[in-house]
């Protein structure tokens, strides 16, 4: 590159990237995983050691059988476990047969036997737990969707992991946990590949309602191929990564800015618009995230590697900030604006 392109570049971004950071928040705003109004009393609780919020919030999400937010529940008490399960075992202590206790505490044990180094072994001792959780639930998904996790760590073959996602399904045919969870085990780097987790994906957002998290099934399929393939795989067009970030965003259109129950989905499709080189779509995107960064995408890494997600989150903002300021006009005052443009754009 010239001297002369690269003032001309520098210029640009100094005069345009303020204009275009309008609608971000300011970077000492942003919240990782912030807890949504209803967990975040059960989280200070757990904090002073008193589980009963959080045994009012289980109750009541499994006697309106409010699964998405169950799901969500439990997983997130069960990581604020991982580091202070003093409530739980009080919890447990008061009421040993409770349901809800259980599920927590057999989603912290997948979760420590995923990660130790004997994990399939681990996870095959939990298999008794599992199963008997899981078939004493007749309507919660949320137990499958842990099933299903345990499973593919297990190393599972595809006939037991079929047998549970009936099951899964039964309970609740469009449960995104559990169609999350079949992605998985469907995925390149576990028993399947690219292709298949696209075809699944894109059958189960075609499936699924309007405004169900479903139909963003695709996107985290393009995010799984993107992460480990960033340049091409020849099973899968570009085009269909394209597509699925169209569907991604037409499901992000129907929620409101700011909003969290979309939060991590909109925080997949950001990743994959900034992957893929979309950048005013990728900063309409970070607008609508607003302060709600979430761990996943930009906390995993490859392999034993994870970087700092709230760190990861602000450098893709400042990218699009950059990319776009670069690609405008030293003195465009504003009509145009860079969209689809740059590598991978369409």
């Amino acid at each position: 590159m010239s001297l002369l392109r690269a003032l001309k570049r520098a210029v640009r971004s100094a005069r345009h990237a303020p204009r275009l950071a309008a609608g971000f928040v300011p970077d000492d705003d942003v919240l990782l995983d912030a807890p949504d109004e209803r967990l975040a009393p059960a989280l200070v609780a757990a904090a002073l050691a008193d589980p009963e919020p959080a045994a009012k919030l289980l109750a009541t999400t499994r006697d309106a059988g409010e699964w998405e937010d169950r799901d969500r529940y439990v997983t997130r008490l069960a990581t604020f476990a991982y580091s202070r399960d003093d409530w739980l075992t009080h919890w447990l202590s008061a009421a040993p047969r409770d349901p809800d206790a259980l599920l927590v505490t057999a989603q912290l044990a997948v979760r420590r036997a995923w990660e130790s180094p004997a994990r399939a072994e681990r996870l095959r001792e939990l298999t008794p737990l599992i199963q008997a959780m899981a078939e004493e639930a007749p309507h919660d998904p949320v137990p499958w969707r842990l099933a299903l996790d345990h499973a593919r760590g297990a190393h599972a073959g595809p006939a037991v992991f079929e047998s549970l996602w009936e099951q899964a399904v039964r309970r609740s045919p469009h449960h995104y946990g559990c169609h999350v969870a079949a992605l998985k085990y469907l995925s390149a780097q576990w028993y399947g590949s690219h292709r298949a987790s696209f075809d699944f994906a894109e059958q189960a957002a075609d499936d699924a309602a309007p405004d169900s998290l479903v139909r963003a099934l695709p996107v985290r399929a393009a995010y799984d191929l993107l992460r480990v393939v960033p340049d091409r795989d020849p099973s899968v067009p570009e085009a269909r990564t394209d597509r699925a970030a169209d569907r991604a965003l037409a499901l992000s259109a129907l929620f409101p800015a700011g909003d969290p129950w979309p939060a991590e989905v909109r925080n997949l499709l950001a990743y994959v618009l900034v992957a893929r080189g979309r950048w005013g779509e990728a900063q309409a995107e970070f607008v609508r995230i607003g302060v709600h960064a979430t761990s996943f995408p930009w906390g995993a890494g490859r392999g034993a590697v994870r970087e700092d997600p709230l760190r990861r989150f602000l450098a893709a903002r400042d990218t699009v900030r950059t990319e776009l300021a670069r690609r405008t006009p030293l003195w465009d005052t504003g009509g145009g604006r860079a969209g689809r443009g740059g590598p991978g754009g369409h």
